[in-house]
């Protein structure tokens, strides 16, 4: 009876530690948290989750060998998705920052960023960050710029917005002096819009986009960093690039 107890035991020990897998083991399956209206990083087009990060992120899983599950969330839902364990890893034009350092992980960098300004096309009073000061700024909630914008321009009354869309169109419609945004976000909105709006100024807070993953998968960042590089090296991300931004500067 004795050796019955001790066997039982010692295989109901090793199945727990078989199904919970352990920060050295992969799983088959991951999920992945984005957003919707951050073109061209991510977006939905005729029903389908298209954009520069939804090829990248489908790249590096089948470079690192598991599989994805996508699930989008407004973007001020994800780091706290990721703190609680709804998601494993998100990818939707993520800034590193020393703040969500503290409560996410990173992959290594994948896109080098920046802030944009964007204004009515009729508008010559600004031309550059300095003229921010005092105005209403539109931009979107949960973001760096919004955090910039607290900290850099004085006076300005921030206009936060869950969805992107709103943002542009509060500048459109005039209830908002400007957007301060990612750039690539600004200009491809810019371009593929109309004639509403005009970028001004130079490029601000130049910073790195990475893929963000939950807490305490240090196998998982191994591997998305591994997988990242051998699809750099391969050629995959400048085909991703150019499909999305055309061809790479030097």
């Amino acid at each position: 009876m004795l050796f019955s107890f001790v066997l039982v035991s010692t295989l109901a020990a090793c199945g727990g530690e078989e199904e919970s897998g352990g920060d050295g083991e992969l799983q088959d399956t991951y999920t992945v948290a984005s957003d919707t209206s951050f073109v061209p990083f991510e977006f939905k087009e005729d029903g389908e989750y298209v954009g520069f990060d939804i090829d990248l992120i489908h790249a590096v899983a089948d470079e690192a060998g598991f599989n994805i599950e996508l699930e989008t969330t407004n973007f001020d839902g994800i780091i706290p998705g990721l703190q609680t364990g709804s998601f494993d890893m998100a990818v939707a034009g993520i800034g590193i920052t020393e703040k969500r350092k503290k409560k996410i992980d990173y992959s290594d960098p994948y896109f080098e960023s920046g802030l944009a300004i964007g204004v009515q096309k009729d508008n010559d009073s600004i031309k550059d960050i300095d003229d921010l000061e005092g105005k209403t700024i539109a931009t979107r909630l949960g973001s760096t710029s919004s955090k910039y914008i607290k900290e850099n321009i004085d006076n300005a009354d921030t206009n936060q917005y869950e969805q992107l869309d709103q943002a542009y169109l509060a500048v459109e419609n005039g209830s908002a002096d400007a957007i301060l945004y990612d750039a690539p976000n600004v200009k491809y909105y810019i371009n593929t819009t109309g004639d509403k709006l005009k970028v001004v100024g130079d490029l601000y807070k130049a910073e790195d986009y990475a893929i963000a993953i939950s807490k305490g998968q240090e196998e998982l960042v191994k591997s998305v960093d591994e997988a990242l590089q051998t699809i750099k090296d391969n050629g995959t991300y400048d085909e991703i690039y150019e499909k999305w931004f055309g061809e790479k500067s030097e």
